[in-house]
């Protein structure tokens, strides 16, 4: 195997033993068909089952199968990185993708949902068509119509109306990378959902989409809970705004508050001047402190003067991080 792969291929992992020797041979007997250098790269991910002992197990077995004088631990297709307890699919994307040294890189589930078959076609798309990521989307899917479907069409409706790119299945786990998508994107948090959303804001923008087939899970039960679509919206939320104020935030807080404090100060005026026009004209009114719209507008102009001083604050701390004038330069001539 040289240096420089064609593929690598990254495959995050939580207690998924029983499917890995399955894939292992899958993912090996289509690199062969087609010719390909790779290599696959498996994040174990906290597992408490014999996840890393198979995975030990495939690569000493692969190492069996080189036939090479050169030094058989270079020689090995397969890789391993292994948490010391469960991080999260982000964390193990974001490892994978710091060891991936192919020029193509294909993340894909390791539950046998996603199938290897699909990875050629993806490799074309990337090399011959000039995309800079294909997302897979499962159009036909086995899943529960009520519990996972529904939620992620609906997912994917929100995620496509925010983001502005046109995916189906933005979730799809099944996706290829240029190389120099993965090194110039961070995925933090649970932001994994949101990788094209990433790549798209690190400027990025030829993004396609392609039908996948998707299988039946033949081993073990789904990781992923209904409280994932809960936090899905909160993630996307939060890269929205990083995307459009992140490097400003005084554009947001400093105008939200702003406005706050300028309603809060003319109905302030408004209750001052209609309580001075009933005491120029003899009526009888209530006490300025007693009326609920005083309150109301006096709080309204704290909490302005308490977002216009976030923001404030938040400048001050963009001014000072390292990665200020962090900008990804496409060439220089």
């Amino acid at each position: 195997m040289t240096n420089n792969p064609n593929i690598s291929i990254i495959v995050p992992l939580f207690n998924e033993a029983e499917s890995l020797p399955k894939l292992t041979e899958w993912i090996e007997r289509v690199m062969k068909e087609n010719g390909f250098s790779y290599e696959i790269i498996f994040v174990n991910d906290g597992s408490t089952d014999n996840s890393r002992e198979v995975i030990e197990q495939l690569r000493v077995e692969s190492l069996k199968s080189e036939e090479t004088g050169a030094d058989k631990a270079e020689s090995s297709p397969v890789h391993a990185i292994s948490f010391r307890r469960n991080y999260g699919k982000s964390a193990a994307l974001y490892c994978g993708f710091k060891a991936a040294k192919g020029d193509v890189v294909i993340t894909m589930d390791a539950d046998l949902q996603d199938s290897p078959d699909e990875i050629p076609e993806l490799y074309r798309m990337i090399t011959e068509e000039g995309y800079d990521l294909v997302s897979g989307w499962k159009q036909k899917r086995y899943d529960n119509a009520l519990t996972k479907n529904l939620p992620s069409k609906l997912f994917n409706a929100t995620a496509r109306r925010v983001t502005g790119i046109q995916l189906h299945d933005m979730n799809c786990g099944l996706k290829a990378y240029r190389q120099e998508v993965v090194k110039n994107i961070e995925v933090f948090s649970e932001m994994h959902r949101y990788i094209p959303y990433l790549a798209k804001n690190a400027g990025f923008t030829k993004i396609g989409e392609k039908v996948v087939q998707h299988r039946k899970r033949e081993f073990g039960t789904s990781k992923f809970g209904i409280n994932r679509f809960v936090n899905g919206y909160l993630d996307l939320m939060t890269l929205w705004f990083l995307n459009k104020f992140g490097k400003q935030p005084m554009h947001f807080f400093g105008l939200v508050g702003s406005l706050m404090f300028f309603i809060g100060f003319i109905a302030v005026l408004v209750v001052g001047g209609m309580k001075w026009y009933a005491l120029a004209h003899g009526i009888r009114a209530m006490l300025v402190g007693t009326n609920p719209y005083f309150h109301i507008a006096i709080l309204m102009m704290i909490l302005g003067c308490m977002l216009f001083l976030a923001g404030f604050l938040a400048e001050l701390v963009i001014r000072n991080s390292p990665s200020r004038n962090d900008y990804l330069i496409k060439e220089e001539f």
